[in-house]
């Protein structure tokens, strides 16, 4: 596998995957974030260039100090050619399969074939099934803001707010994982009269937005709307495609994200959790 670096290879990447929407969009986005100066330590591989068969993006391993933490090792993967995947799949040269991670993809396949290579190895895997929506344009909030709640970006001392009620959150290695997001990605949030957030946003290192949360409170008013408007215009500014991934049987995050503006995209997302048993 070689490591693109060069911004005229990324760039010509970047144009390739745009051709394959919406297969690529966590690849494209990831690639788009590494070639904008790259806040997530991430890098980008192919089997050969500059006709390649599959692409691999995922955290620098230099980055990834612990073994059993799948929060931060996020990979995402898009391939042209099943042998080539096959085999990555197979080799240790691209994958540590020794330590805990997410692959992240939307190609029919792809989850079939993690699948067998974990059983064979006897590593657990998890599965999330997302609805991948994208906007053609920046989302429009059907409301304005509220009186009394100000629109900030998420601070650091948001953080253990974030965690606590994030579903997958709750512990240490999640805590430090949406604090490095917060740190170094694009990320909003309303607060309230008390300087508290009441609903927040952020961006993940797939170019994805993600987290998004309103507290009970304060659901019913369009509020998640306004975030995503504040992201989707940084993000579209700056040429990322605008999406997101919701639970299919999150019905009111379906209804909510649709009503400003995303539109349903074929396949499916897939977030496999890789862990050593």
């Amino acid at each position: 596998m070689q490591i693109l670096t060069c911004p005229g290879q990324l760039r010509r990447l970047e144009e390739a995957l745009r051709r394959s929407l919406p297969a690529t969009l966590p690849v494209l986005g990831t690639v788009m974030t590494v070639a904008r100066g790259n806040p997530a330590a991430h890098e980008v591989l192919v089997d050969s260039w500059p006709h390649f068969g599959v692409v691999l993006t995922r955290l620098r391993p230099e980055e990834h100090k612990d073994p059993q933490d799948f929060y931060s090792n996020q990979l995402t993967v898009y391939y042209q050619d099943e042998g080539a995947w096959q085999e990555l799949l197979g080799g240790t040269q691209a994958l540590d399969w020794t330590r805990a991670f997410q692959m992240h993809g939307m190609q029919e396949g792809m989850y079939e074939a993690v699948r067998r290579a974990a059983d064979a190895k006897g590593l657990r895997l998890e599965t999330h099934r997302y609805q991948a929506l994208l906007s053609p344009r920046p989302p429009q909030p059907r409301t304005q803001l509220p009186p009394g709640l100000r629109l900030s970006p998420v601070s650091p001392s948001h953080v253990p707010l974030l965690n606590a009620t994030w579903g997958f959150g709750g512990n240490a290695r999640s805590r430090r994982f949406l604090l490095g997001l917060v740190q170094t990605l694009p990320s909003a949030c309303l607060l309230g009269p008390r300087g508290r957030p009441v609903s927040w946003s952020l961006v993940d290192p797939l170019g994805c937005l993600s987290h998004g949360y309103t507290l009970p409170a304060w659901r019913g008013q369009g509020l998640s709307g306004v975030t995503l408007g504040a992201l989707g215009r940084q993000l579209h500014a700056r040429g990322f495609p605008v999406y997101l991934g919701v639970l299919p049987q999150n019905t009111p995050s379906q209804r909510a994200v649709r009503a400003v503006g995303f539109l349903p995209q074929p396949g499916t997302f897939y977030t496999l959790v890789v862990t050593p048993q």
